[in-house]
């Protein structure tokens, strides 16, 4: 009898106390935490990625991953994109040189290494689509390599690619660098080095910060000398580029115009 006795109340506080649980208002109800929705929503990034791949996400989320972590107070999603605000564009970015990430929220050493690791891999991957192949056969590959090597860049850059018998990459060299607005460049050094790595031809290119690709008279007189010059030691100039952030003017697409 009091084994029985003791078991009854003990069954009712269990009703009781469920009751009591259920009744609760909704405001009374464990809540998920701020941490824990935060949590989740870092990971919905990895998780469409692995479901739908890369191109499903965003640019700021495909900067978080990369990133990994943020700052106190500063999840790496804000992280990510004050540092897209900062430059203002991927290819910007991509075009960073190493002190343009020093002082900038949230990267350190650490990640500001890591994104000049994932930057020079991009460059090198298009590099590798001008290995082997006649470059003449693959115009969009070699604008799209030098759009990516200069094309961002706030000053005049002049790159040339020197090319064998085949039109096949020997080399690509930046020759001259210059200011906002001017830079000299040295078609004599340009014909001696073609001579020093045997090249039977090449591509020049030069960026123009300002965006605009129309060539100026100075880019159209140096073209006319670098042709020339490049014909009385039987070396073909296929191409003279013009390089802007997202066009491209092409001096023989334009009968050299």
């Amino acid at each position: 009898m009091l084994e029985a006795a003791c078991a009854k109340p003990e069954r009712r506080g269990e009703e009781t106390l469920k009751g009591a649980v259920l009744a609760a208002p909704a405001a009374r109800r464990p809540r998920t935490s701020a941490v824990d929705a935060a949590a989740r929503y870092r990971g919905m990034p990895r998780e469409r990625l692995r479901a739908f791949g890369p191109g499903a996400l965003s640019n700021v989320e495909l900067l978080a991953l990369l990133l990994g972590a943020g700052l106190p107070g500063h999840d790496v999603f804000d992280v990510a994109r004050s540092l897209l605000e900062h430059f203002g564009s991927l290819r910007v970015m991509l075009n960073a040189q190493r002190e343009e990430f020093d002082g900038l929220r949230g990267i350190g050493d650490a990640k500001g290494a890591k994104l000049l690791a994932v930057f020079e891999l991009a460059r090198r991957a298009l590099a590798e689509q001008l290995d082997d192949k006649p470059l003449v056969d693959t115009p969009g590959a070699v604008e799209d390599y030098l759009r990516l090597q200069i094309g961002a860049r706030p000053y005049e850059v002049f790159v040339c690619l020197y090319l064998d018998i085949r039109h096949r990459l020997i080399r690509a060299e930046e020759s001259s660098r210059g200011s906002l607005t001017r830079m000299v460049v040295y078609p004599r050094e340009i014909v001696r080095r073609a001579l020093m790595l045997n090249a039977a031809s090449l591509i020049v290119a030069h960026n123009h910060p300002s965006g605009a690709v129309q060539p100026s008279a100075s880019d159209r007189r140096l073209t006319r000398v670098l042709r020339e010059t490049l014909t009385l030691v039987e070396v073909q100039l296929i191409d003279h580029l013009v390089i802007g952030a997202r066009d491209t003017y092409s001096f023989a697409r334009n009968d050299w115009n």
